[in-house]
């Protein structure tokens, strides 16, 4: 067995396994960016593939997508055109002056200690103008809580692509120390490959925590409230944000910088 990022290493492979057809994720974006009043010049963190990123430049935006992964970077450039494409960790970047930052994907959730989210909000905050907004949507930690039938059980998905029929298998687990969600995903292809085994993680963040966070770093919060993830089909109507429950998987933030 090898050890590696399969999706993240094969963008197109990405894509099939997650389709976005409506980009649904970049519509609850750019719904965000014009009830709140954002300008243009936007920065698509974590940008990924470049599919949000390309919408919201398709909506006139003026958009930079970052991410740290430079086959992602590759293929955005070439498949998703139109935003300017860079190499950027979210944790400590400088990248120009924007009117909003989008980081959808729970890619926020990478900033795994407080000081990650510090360098992050730091960050965010010398690349705002005045009355910028931040716009993110993660999962959600507090749907973690309670919910033990969720972890340590495999879930097998699979997914054909270039004529190849790939599975995985995907074990949550929550480490209450690091206040992180791990997952281990293991790969395995019809075409007689090794077998590839992904580890990574994410903060377990929980609503009143990131509002604290933002509020330290002169954010205002402008919506915080928990629901469908974007990609999932109907979670919003454009011009109506979700409903907040108790009980769902994302959590959806919208602040402004007023420090």
């Amino acid at each position: 067995m090898t050890s590696g990022n399969l999706l993240t290493d094969n963008p197109e492979l990405y894509e099939a396994r997650f389709p976005d057809p409506g980009r649904l994720a970049g519509r609850w974006a750019e719904d965000c960016l014009r009830r709140y009043g954002a300008g243009p010049a936007v920065l698509d963190l974590g940008c990924g593939t470049g599919r949000d990123a390309a919408h919201l430049h398709s909506a006139g935006r003026s958009v930079v997508g970052a991410d740290l992964s430079e086959a992602m970077l590759a293929y955005a450039r070439t498949r998703h055109p139109g935003p300017r494409y860079v190499r950027a960790d979210l944790r400590d970047f400088s990248l120009g002056v924007f009117d909003a930052v989008v980081c959808l994907d729970s890619s926020l959730l990478y900033c795994h200690t407080n000081d990650d989210l510090d360098g992050f909000l730091a960050s965010c905050r010398r690349s705002l103008v005045p009355g910028g907004l931040l716009v993110a949507e993660m999962r959600n930690g507090a749907y973690f809580l309670g919910r033990d039938h969720l972890l340590d059980t495999p879930r097998v998905n699979s997914v054909a692509w270039r004529g190849i029929s790939y599975r995985s298998t995907t074990v949550l687990r929550v480490d209450r120390t690091a206040q992180l969600l791990r997952r281990t995903r293991t790969w395995t292809a019809d075409d007689g490959s090794a077998p590839v085994e992904q580890r990574s993680a994410w903060r377990l963040l929980l609503p009143q925590e990131l509002r604290h966070f933002l509020t330290a770093h002169g954010f205002a919060v402008l919506a915080l409230h928990d629901g469908p993830g974007p990609r999932t089909e109907p979670p919003w109507r454009e011009g109506d944000l979700p409903g907040a429950t108790a009980d769902a998987d994302r959590l959806h933030v919208v602040a402004r910088l007023t420090g």
